[in-house]
């Protein structure tokens, strides 16, 4: 097994890496939820951020996301240099980052292609609608239908969709996977592959690990808060002790 993280390094504001999470420490209330979590990432780069159900991975990533709850009390979180633990959730959305959450908000009552435009209501403007139809085919054929009443991995296409509409650095995906056939789970791992070619960086947090392990390029997993390993995906697939311990396959 690799070496347990090691906590001891710069801090953030002077690492090189592209969004830097820096001894974050975040609370449910009095709940000590996030527990001194630190790691990096390249801009570019797909890391999978694994553990078992209550390892805090949903809370880290809103806590990057600036969405208020969980409350961030310590540490510090950079995006190419700007300082997110300062921002509210607009203004990180605005420096670049984008949550797509667990039950992908898709708004009742809006087409496919009025929930991709009011993303775009106001800058920063990302992708056009011609470039998102041309990475989801099957949103153009669908585009006049009602988004909410899009099939489970029509709608994950659709939250991703909405999040390049806008002008995004880093995509926080927070189980993408969940409830979808395999081989619709192949298609958007294919979509993700295309997404990280242009540059965008992207956490997945995700119950199914080995797809997210085959997708990424290093992963971190957390136990109880905090980080027990940060390192290459491929070296947590052939770890079977490693998988067995902390991520029960």
């Amino acid at each position: 097994m690799n070496a347990p993280f090691d906590k001891n390094r710069n801090n953030a504001a002077t690492a090189s890496k592209f969004l830097s999470v820096w001894e974050i420490e975040a609370y449910y209330g009095e709940s000590y939820i996030v527990q001194n979590v630190s790691f990096d990432i390249h801009e570019g780069e797909i890391l999978a951020l694994l553990g078992r159900n209550g390892a805090g991975k949903t809370s880290t990533l809103r806590t990057i996301a600036r969405l208020g709850n969980p409350e961030l009390r310590h540490g510090e979180i950079w995006l190419d240099h700007q300082p997110l633990h300062q921002m509210k959730s607009h203004q990180a959305a605005a420096a670049g980052i984008a949550l797509v959450p667990e039950d992908r908000r898709i708004i009742a009552g809006l087409t496919v292609e009025e929930n991709l435009q009011l993303a775009q209501i106001a800058p920063p403007i990302g992708w056009s609608l011609e470039r998102i139809y041309d990475l989801f085919p099957r949103l153009k054929e669908r585009r006049k239908q009602e988004g909410v009443t899009l099939s489970g991995g029509e709608q994950q296409m659709l939250a991703i969709a909405r999040a390049l509409a806008r002008d995004i650095k880093v995509l926080l995906l927070d189980e993408p996977y969940e409830g979808l056939a395999p081989v619709i789970v192949q298609e958007i791992a294919k979509t993700l592959n295309i997404i990280r070619d242009q540059g965008i960086t992207t956490v997945i947090v995700e119950q199914n690990a080995v797809a997210a392990l085959k997708l990424a390029d290093r992963a971190v997993i957390l136990d109880t808060g905090t980080v027990v390993f940060d390192g290459s995906a491929k070296d947590v697939l052939d770890d079977e002790k490693l998988r067995a311990e902390y991520l029960a396959i």
